[in-house]
C-alpha cells in the first residue's frame, strides 16, 4: 500500500500565536489526528519568507501527518477532522493574519520513521 502525506500549513501572524499553535498541536490536537488513523506526525516550524514587497509574511508551521493508506486518509476525513478542524478555527480562525492550507500527496519513496525524523 501506498502511504499518504496529509499536510497542513498554517501562516500565524507572530510569534506569541505560533507558539500558542505549536503548543496546541502538541497537548493533544496531533494525539488525536493519530487516534484517527495518522501513522505519525512532525510539527514544523517553517523558516520565514519574506512577502511581497520584501515585508515580513508571519510565522508558518507545517504539521506532517503520515497515513497508511488512503482509505485511511479518507476515513479519518469524514469522521475525524470535522471536528478537530472546528476546535482548531474555534482557537485560531477568527485572528487576523491566520491562514489554514492543506496538501494530500503520496510518497514516491518510503517515509521517514519517528527514529529518523
Amino acid at each position: 500500500m501506498t502511504r499518504i502525506a496529509y499536510t497542513v500549513t498554517a501562516t500565524l501572524p507572530d510569534a506569541e500565536v505560533a507558539s500558542e499553535y505549536i503548543r496546541w498541536l502538541q497537548d493533544g490536537h496531533t494525539d488525536a489526528v493519530i487516534a484517527g488513523g495518522a501513522e505519525s506526525a512532525a510539527i514544523i516550524l517553517l523558516d520565514p519568507e519574506p512577502a511581497e514587497g520584501g515585508a515580513p509574511g508571519g510565522v508558518q508551521v507545517e504539521v506532517r501527518y503520515v497515513f497508511p493508506s488512503r482509505d485511511a486518509l479518507n476515513h479519518y476525513l469524514h469522521q475525524y477532522a470535522p471536528a478537530l478542524r472546528a476546535d482548531g478555527l474555534k482557537r485560531f480562525g477568527t485572528r487576523p493574519g491566520v491562514v489554514f492550507s492543506r496538501r494530500i500527496g503520496a510518497f514516491v519513496t518510503k517515509p521517514p520513521s519517528a527514529a529518523e525524523a
